[in-house]
């Protein structure tokens, strides 16, 4: 069974890109342009992996880890892995993201085979 990924990034060139990639690897990726967005799916769809980029207007990628982790916990389910991608190399996002304690943070632009083996790492899979 494909593994479902949440992808949030309010660039559609990237969701177009990674949307693409995720799909011709077998996972099938849903796409989210915020925050807000990536709530309601959450809310109806379970999920295996969360990917989300940082800089993201009205509510950043760290917020957004926050909220979709909240809700994961009021609906009873297990936290899900988060690999956050950044074009931006923002020493206090990235501090915010490890005390997080977020998956994996990965900078943009990124080589496809390390994204994938990150992916693969958090899904535990070979």
């Amino acid at each position: 069974m494909a593994k479902n990924m949440l992808v949030i990034d309010d660039e559609g060139l990237v969701t177009k890109s990674l949307g693409k990639l995720l799909t011709k690897e077998g996972y099938n990726a849903v796409i989210a342009s915020g925050a807000a967005e990536a709530m309601e799916k959450l809310k109806a769809s379970n999920f295996d992996l969360i990917i989300s980029d940082i800089m993201m207007p009205q509510i950043d990628g760290i917020e957004a880890i926050r909220k979709l982790r909240q809700i994961q916990k009021d609906a009873g389910r297990q936290p899900i892995p988060e690999i956050i991608i950044t074009g931006y190399a923002d020493q206090e996002k990235y501090k915010e993201a490890l005390k997080l304690g977020v998956s994996d943070y990965i900078f943009k632009p990124f080589d496809t085979q390390q994204f994938l083996e990150a992916i693969k790492r958090k899904l535990n899979v070979t």
